[in-house]
């Protein structure tokens, strides 16, 4: 482990370690201890500090509440065809999630597509780890989560809508393409982190209390009112996200989440095996002509590489496993405390 100004270097291995004692201090088995130690790694490895090592001493806070069940598993409610129903009991997200993404894998593999809808769970953290779950595994993946309600209406003051994330995933050679996105402009631990270290958003992230664009992440945080991407657009899509999520894991909606002490989210998952598909043999070729053209933008700061989506993922990952993970150290501080 090296020092640094505000961080320090955590090896993987130091890291699973220490979240993995942790759990198995706060009711988790060894497995399930393992496998989400892995996927609050994973996350944290790949450059998503926010939904993970920053987030972990929330989600035992959870865990020690009540609020996350440790030993609770989904249970299925409803099957019709390929597409399920389950409920997540309030368990742990990441594993709910990540049994979610497995089991509409399954019913891919059955038929070509499965849809998983998934009800009374909480936060999955990086909601892209279930697309590099599934597209690892040769599947197509799309999946969305509502969330409590934390951006307005486009054209509004309060709060109606969640910034609800969405993922999609696309197998590519051995590794993939992954979108994960939030409807906001900015994550909450996007705009967290930032605040921590002092710094300001790259670009306008939401409004302040006298309803001034600004990239102040204090401002935004206060005022509760986050820019949806894609202004107006964003706004609809997070109100349609929000409808499908109710009502294909027959789960709450964003305004029946909202004020209660925890989220009880509504997910959906879907997966589609695209072996099955009449053009599979030239899926890659396709791939690569469609990112050979992307790639040959014009771009306006000539140092500046054009990327496309989760191709960053993949030098952050050899970076911080060559060199350790950068961790904020009030935060690792925190962690090691628990």
């Amino acid at each position: 482990m090296s020092s640094g100004h505000l961080f320090i270097s955590v090896s993987r291995d130091e890291m699973l370690s220490e979240l993995g004692r942790i759990l198995l201090k706060n009711g988790f088995t060894s497995e399930r201890a393992v496998q989400c130690a892995e996927i609050f790694t994973s996350s944290s490895i790949d450059g998503v500090y926010t939904h993970g090592v920053n987030r972990f001493a929330k989600f035992v806070e959870y865990v020690q509440s009540g609020y996350v069940k440790s030993q609770a598993e989904p249970s299925l409610k409803n099957r019709s065809g390929n597409i399920e129903q389950w409920d997540g009991n309030l368990g742990p997200g990441p594993l709910n999630a990540s049994f979610a993404t497995d089991r509409a894998m399954q019913l891919a593999a059955e038929s070509g597509i499965g849809c998983v809808g998934l009800s009374n769970t909480n936060h999955w953290m990086r909601g892209g780890t279930y697309g590099w779950q599934a597209a690892k595994k040769g599947f197509v993946f799309v999946g969305f989560t509502n969330t409590i309600a934390n951006m307005p209406a486009w054209g509004a003051i309060d709060k109606r809508l969640g910034n609800n994330p969405l993922v999609i995933a696309i197998p590519f050679n051995d590794e993939a393409i992954v979108l994960d996105m939030a409807m906001s402009q900015y994550s909450f631990g996007a705009m967290e982190l930032a605040k921590m270290k002092n710094e300001k958003l790259s670009s306008n992230g939401g409004f302040d209390m006298d309803g001034n664009l600004t990239q102040d992440p204090s401002a935004i945080m206060e005022s509760g009112r986050l820019l949806p991407v894609g202004l107006w657009k964003g706004a609809g899509l997070s109100l349609l996200l929000d409808m499908l999520a109710a009502l294909l894991s027959g789960g709450l909606a964003t305004h029946q989440i909202t004020g209660k002490e925890t989220e009880y989210a509504s997910q959906v998952f879907i997966a589609i095996d695209i072996s099955k598909v009449n053009l599979s043999s030239s899926i890659t070729r396709v791939i690569e002509n469609i990112l050979n053209d992307y790639q040959h933008s014009i771009p306006i700061n000539n140092t500046k590489k054009i990327v496309y989506p989760g191709e960053g993922v993949l030098a952050t990952r050899k970076q911080n496993l060559q060199k350790g993970i950068p961790v904020l150290k009030e935060v690792w501080q925190t962690i090691i405390e628990l």
